[in-house]
């Protein structure tokens, strides 16, 4: 879950912020936690922990084990983000076209929404090969380095992209990863005159990814769409030449339609 930005807001409500808190304490892939780790987590004593555990578990949103008395996420959450998917009209839109793309290339689809220094996915077509992280919604991942992003980037203001590598933790995901600032800003530019935005096992060792931006109304990236394929199969030029136009016409016709 994003973190809020500090900020004076009459409006802004701590304790749900709080609480809040609690459920993205799970983030880092922990699936059961004591009443300890969440309060270490959240950085709170553990009577409070243990009053928004309490609640989050009535409510559905956390599950304990009433033998080891360790919570997991609960089914509540899942139901928020199917409410969050069937309300997107751009998911819904996007849905039959990632589908078509999938069928036509057999390569693994995803959309992906933009969200400061992090990209979402939303959409997963599945390819022939692929990993348990891969088949799944509402995955993070960093802008800097991932093509959607990458793409993304290239449609903001140079200021705006400055300011998000600057709050983002520039950091090397595999060997191949580039977060350097400089080397960022050359692949952004890269992608700008191409029109579309290619990475080669910068987040997944023996993945490539290419990338088109799907641009809202107000002519600022929204999502992207992104085409991810095996370095065994397809040498870079070969899986760029041939996905990564068909990523950027896809993205720019659901552009079209919001």
């Amino acid at each position: 879950m994003a973190k809020p930005e500090k900020r004076r807001d009459p409006l802004f409500v701590g304790s749900l912020e709080k609480g809040l808190a609690v459920l993205s304490a799970f983030s880092a892939g922990q699936q059961f936690m004591t009443l300890r780790e969440v309060a270490e987590a959240c950085g709170t004593d553990k009577s409070t922990a243990q009053r928004f555990t309490h609640t989050l578990a009535k409510l559905g949103y956390l599950e304990k084990c009433p033998k080891t008395k360790r919570f997991a996420l609960g089914k509540s959450v899942l139901e928020l983000s199917f409410n969050y998917l069937r309300a997107n009209t751009l998911v819904e839109a996007a849905s039959p076209a990632l589908i078509e793309l999938a069928r036509a290339t057999g390569q693994r689809v995803n959309l992906s929404l933009f969200d400061g220094t992090d990209i979402i996915y939303a959409i997963r077509q599945l390819g022939k090969r692929e990993y348990y992280y891969s088949s799944l919604i509402g995955r993070r991942m960093p802008t800097y380095c991932s093509s959607g992003g990458r793409i993304m980037l290239a449609h903001l203001p140079k200021e705006e992209v400055s300011d998000i590598l600057k709050r983002s933790t520039l950091r090397a995901l595999t060997p191949r990863t580039i977060f350097e600032p400089a080397k960022i800003r050359a692949k952004i530019a890269e992608a700008r005159e191409k029109g579309h935005a290619h990475t080669v096992e910068e987040t997944v060792l023996g993945e490539q990814v290419v990338a088109g931006a799907i641009l809202g109304a107000d002519g600022r990236p929204a999502a992207a769409i992104h085409i991810a394929g095996s370095l065994s199969e397809w040498t870079p030029n070969q899986f760029e030449k041939k996905f990564g136009p068909l990523a950027a016409e896809t993205a720019h016709a659901l552009s079209r339609n919001r």
